[in-house]
């Protein structure tokens, strides 16, 4: 699955957003169309959340998918320098042999129904961390936002590059997914039928998920909405709630 996989970074800030937008989705759809790659590999920066395996809190890193059997397969992955050091830091008597471990160790994986339909979250293997599945139909979900997302394209460092050479494959390249600053203030509101009306204060629309038109796959995809500001830039902000602000 992984040798004709795509492989993508996502930097801190979308991974945040993909968790906190992940909350906000009751249910995904997982065929081929509504994934970035058929197969793939999804590496987090600092980590998704965890997942908890015989009482212990193990960290979420990386998610893999594929298909199997008509449906999606999904594996949860965590990296060896992360377990290197929580080892060291709980047993640092013991050594451990990194030649024998394998850059990413999968913790778990289970199975997804491909439904025409969106599959609701509490449907899932409940085994599986729901935040971090979540997070990466979330993530898919953004990545088709250009205004919203930057994609670019990475090579592989030269010690990457020869060793695949060595095993007669191209060196590999990486998607590297992040934000991009598209928050723009409006003083005016686009639902008013008032032409010229105009707001004396500025305040917090939360994001959210909405239902749009996609013309390229005929039919409704889920969109995300950030959160922005409103009102005209200088006027007083009302402060309702608790705003936390992500910068760059």
């Amino acid at each position: 699955m992984l040798e004709v996989g795509e492989l993508f970074w996502v930097q801190q800030d979308m991974a945040a957003l993909a968790m906190h937008a992940g909350e906000q989705l009751a249910a995904a759809r997982w065929a081929t169309a509504d994934r970035p790659a058929p197969c793939g590999l999804l590496y987090w920066q600092d980590g998704i959340g965890h997942m908890e395996a015989q009482g212990v809190q193990v960290p979420v890193e990386a998610c893999a998918w594929g298909p199997y059997q008509d449906e999606l397969l999904v594996w949860l992955l965590m990296s060896r320098d992360r377990l290197v050091a929580e080892a060291a830091a709980a047993r640092p008597e013991l050594e451990v042999v990194v030649e024998k471990i394998p850059p990413l160790i999968p913790i778990y994986a289970a199975t997804i129904p491909v439904t025409a339909e969106p599959l609701p979250m509490a449907q899932l293997d409940s085994e599986m961390p729901q935040p971090v599945v979540a997070a990466l139909a979330s993530a898919w979900l953004l990545m088709q936002q250009p205004l919203l997302i930057d994609r670019t394209r990475e090579r592989a460092d030269k010690p990457t590059a020869r060793a695949y050479a060595r095993d007669g494959l191209p060196a590999p390249e990486v998607t590297v997914v992040d934000l991009r600053r598209q928050y723009t203030p409006q003083d005016q509101d686009p639902d008013r039928e008032t032409a010229g009306w105009h707001y004396k204060h500025r305040w917090v629309v939360s994001g959210h998920w909405r239902n749009a038109w996609r013309p390229s796959v005929q039919e409704h995809r889920k969109v995300w909405v950030p959160s922005h500001v409103k009102g005209p830039e200088g006027a007083p902000l009302l402060s309702t709630e608790k705003v936390n602000v992500w910068r760059r």
